[in-house]
């Protein structure tokens, strides 16, 4: 008797294993510094590989995707914060919940790209660049309709003053950003030839990595499921429902700008994905007004399982359909 194995990627059970001991009250805890590690690995190895394959790719192949992603990235908080609105969320919850959307998840990328590589889906191998140029714009235009709704309230109680300076600081310098773009940068100037003796350390112990990574964040999500009681039925239609419809826009612009398959499933996945962990940091500083348990319970609480274990599935069958049609 033998037990019947599950098409679901192995890394996604480290999640799951990490969700079920924090919700079983297990004592199981990765020491914060080997977490540290992890994140700044993991930033690095996706920079590192995007780079080396932009050191082979024209600009003129690349331009166009690297402008459609700007224009994603803007668009989704544009689109996301009237929706918010509605919902009767604050002025600056829902910015900052546009932000947190607008902006992509590293971590959701990497495993959606894990997928695609055992499902035996080819994707552009430049795709990490995508990332790199996804992350900041969502924060500004999330701040921007923070700043822009509140300014008459700012002016009256002459509070709210925004230090732009230490936000584009943080945006652009943050561990996250710095630590992708750095890599792209170092892939693309080394080349596949240059980056070869690191290989063994940045590319062939991916998955493993990314594994213990993924167990770190179960225990987080995990901590964080009592918050959905507190914030009610408001939360689940933004962590559950919006990923959906914004893998739809993403799959969209991928079939707009001729990706292949897989591409179009990565598009779609970082349009589906929400930051957290660029995202919180910059809104604290520029949108202190924000609750931020709000955010980063939407963001990582729900919208982060729900992508690994239901919607990365989805997004490649739907990019599957869109490209073969």
């Amino acid at each position: 008797m033998t037990l019947t194995t599950i098409a679901v990627d192995v890394v996604v059970w480290f999640f799951v294993l990490g969700v079920i001991a924090r919700v079983a009250g297990s004592d199981l805890r990765l020491p914060e510094a080997l977490y540290e590690t992890l994140s700044i690995y993991l930033l690095l190895a996706i920079g590192l590989k995007g780079g080396i394959e932009l050191s082979r790719q024209p600009l003129e192949v690349l331009l166009p995707q690297v402008l459609a992603c700007v224009a994603l990235g803007f668009a989704i908080p544009l689109a996301l914060f009237p929706a918010f609105r509605m919902l009767r969320l604050p002025i600056a919850d829902a910015a900052s919940l546009a932000a947190h959307y607008g902006s992509v998840s590293v971590v959701t990328f990497a495993v959606a790209s894990a997928a695609l590589t055992r499902a035996g889906i080819a994707y552009e191998e430049h795709a990490p660049l995508w990332v790199a140029v996804m992350e900041a714009p969502g924060i500004i235009a999330g701040v921007l309709l923070a700043r822009l709704s509140m300014r008459e309230a700012d002016a009256s109680t002459g509070s709210g003053h925004t230090r732009w300076g230490a936000l584009a600081h943080d945006v652009l310098f943050g561990k996250s950003v710095l630590l992708l773009v750095g890599g792209l940068l170092i892939g693309a100037l080394a080349g596949e030839a240059g980056t070869a003796p690191i290989g063994a350390v940045f590319i062939e112990p991916f998955k493993g990595v990314l594994a213990l990574f993924l167990l770190e964040l179960g225990l987080v999500a995990g901590s964080r499921l009592a918050e959905v009681r507190r914030f009610g039925a408001r939360l689940l239609v933004v962590g559950l429902a919006v990923p959906p419809l914004l893998a739809l826009v993403g799959a969209a612009v991928g079939l707009m700008l001729g990706l292949s398959t897989g591409g179009v499933a990565l598009l779609a996945t970082l349009a589906a994905s929400a930051s957290y962990i660029a995202a919180p940091t910059a809104i604290r500083i520029a949108v202190p007004q924000a609750h931020p348990a709000l955010s980063i319970t939407a963001a990582l609480g729900l919208t982060f399982p729900f992508n690994l274990i239901v919607g990365i599935p989805l997004y490649i069958e739907i990019a599957r359909r869109w490209t073969a049609a």
